[in-house]
This record gives C-alpha cells, structure tokens and sequence, in this order.
C-alpha cells in the first residue's frame, strides 16, 4: 500500500535569532522494511546551504549552515513508501545463535563493540534482568526468539505509556520505579536490558505508521457493501533493535509489545538516544515556540 507522509517541524522565536549549523536526521535508511519510493527535504529560510554526510553509526544526515538571523526556522519532508505487508519473523538464526545464551564469534563482536557493554547497571536493573533470566531460563537454556519476545512482553506490560514533552530520556531506573515512560524511555530501558544480557542492541527513531481505527464498511449505491481503507496515523517513535547471527538487525518495539514491521520506517541508530535526535543546533539566546506536525494519506 503506497503512503505519502508530511512531516512539519516550525521553531518561531521571540527576536531575531543567529542559528548554529542544524544537523536533520530525518532522512529514511536504506535498509527499512518499506521501500521509498520519493523523498524531499525543504528548508525556510530557503537560501540555507546543506551538506549531507553520512555519521558514525551509518545515518544519512543534512546540515544546514545559515547566513542570516531568522525569526522562524522551518523543516519540510514529505515522503512516499510502499507499505508492504512483511513477517517480522521471517529470518534464519544460526544454528549458534538459537538457544541463549550464546556468544557472538570474536569477529563479529569486534565489529559489534559500540553496540555491545550496558551502563553501569544500577540494583533495581540488575534485579529486572535477573528476574526475567530466572523466569525464563532457571539454570537451562531458552530459544533466544521466545525470550526476546518474552523481554519485549514485559516491558510493554509493566511500562505505562506516557507521552512527554520535555527533552533527554529516563534512564532505566527512573522508567523502572516509575512503571512509566514515553517510547524513548522504554526503548533505552530494553537496550540496556539486551546489554545485560551479552546481546548488542542499538536505539533507533523514525516514523511509525499505523491505522487510526479498524477497517470499517460502507455501503456502495449499488447496495453491496464495501470495506473501506483504515484511515492512517503517523508519529515520531523509538524503539530498539537486537543484532542475532544469521538474521542481522531485529527491531523490538517496546511501547506495544510487537516486533518492527513494515510500518516502521527507521531514520537514526546509534547507541545512544542523543545521537539519534532528529534535529539538532543552537541559536542565539531567547524563547522559541515549537509547532509540530505530521500527515499521512494512502496514495
């Protein structure tokens, strides 16, 4: 099902502001579920100079340089994407890798290594990940799809969803003590998680793209009934991704609970949240007023 999605983000600012070098990832991955099928990036003011270079973890990434102060900045994308319905389980482990726990060949790790090693784990942490190993594992093994499944089911269960609007994310122990947080907090919970755990895993924003509401039907003039297209819904979310041999990158989605599908379309990875921010630069001091949106339609 092709999908054209536009995304506004407007900063208007109180005074005449001297903006700093902007860095936008908000650019699709050449590896998504859902291919793209057209992309355009705008900018206001217009006669801003962009550079796009690709970052440290393999982001496609804009910078825009200003020349002039501004009162208003303002980023544009639209997009189209052919959201194919996919299987999120439709890889092959190696047999290596289908019980955990298990270890990566050495050289794969070295090639890991950003992804890998948690945050000094703090006790209400540690007592999580080894709750969830004695419940699924006792002293034996378990079949590492079925526990990624299980660690994905009880994040989504023990963690409220919230929405918040201030910036950075929770750590763990915060989203932890809360029994809540936003996307962004729940998914640096589940890395840090995975770390525990031996596994690399990385942090990951882009778009979600779901249906508003069930399938509804209608009636033709002909007096047949007909089933009409859901209406679309599409948001700025995060969620996480597990490297397994054999099946590469899998993406978790913390907030529901579900693997990544084809509605998941990734922008930024890397191993921490900050470095994965969809835009990010500075101005010169005063009061700023964001305004957000975002549209999408089936084409």
């Amino acid at each position: 099902m092709p999908i054209r999605l536009r995304h506004n983000t407007t900063y208007t600012f109180d005074r005449s502001v001297v903006l700093g070098p902007h860095d936008l990832r908000l650019h699709p991955s050449g590896y998504c579920r859902s291919p793209i099928l057209d992309y355009t990036l705008r900018v206001q003011p217009a006669d801003a100079a962009v550079h796009w270079y690709v970052d440290a973890p393999g982001n496609s990434v804009a910078r825009f340089v200003f020349s002039q102060p501004v009162l208003e900045l303002s980023f544009d994308v639209e997009l189209t994407a052919d959201l194919r319905p996919t299987n999120p389980f439709d890889f092959l482990l190696d047999l290596s890798a289908m019980q955990f726990p298990f270890r990566y060949p050495e050289e794969v790790a070295v090639e890991l290594a950003p992804a890998l090693g948690a945050d000094p784990a703090v006790a209400r942490l540690s007592e999580w990940v080894e709750t969830l190993r004695r419940d699924c594992m006792g002293t034996a093994s378990i079949d590492t799809v079925r526990l990624l499944i299980e660690l994905n089911r009880r994040i989504h269960g023990e963690i409220a969803y919230t929405v918040r609007e201030e910036p950075g994310v929770q750590s763990p122990e915060q989203t932890l003590a809360l029994a809540a947080g936003s996307c962004r907090d729940s998914s640096w919970l589940a890395v840090q998680v995975l770390r525990e755990l031996g596994l690399a895993a990385r942090f990951v924003s882009g778009y979600l793209i779901q249906p508003e509401s069930d399938t509804s039907q209608q009636q033709s003039s002909a007096g047949q009934t007909q089933t009409a297209a859901p209406a679309l819904r599409a948001d700025l979310h995060a969620w996480v991704e597990v490297y397994l041999p054999g099946a590469g990158w899998i993406g978790l989605d913390p907030t529901s609970g579900l693997l990544a599908a084809e509605g998941h379309i990734a922008l930024a990875r890397a191993r921490a949240p900050a470095a994965a921010a969809p835009v990010i630069g500075s101005a010169s001091p005063s009061q700023a007023r964001l305004t957000h949106r975002l549209e999408v339609e089936s084409v």
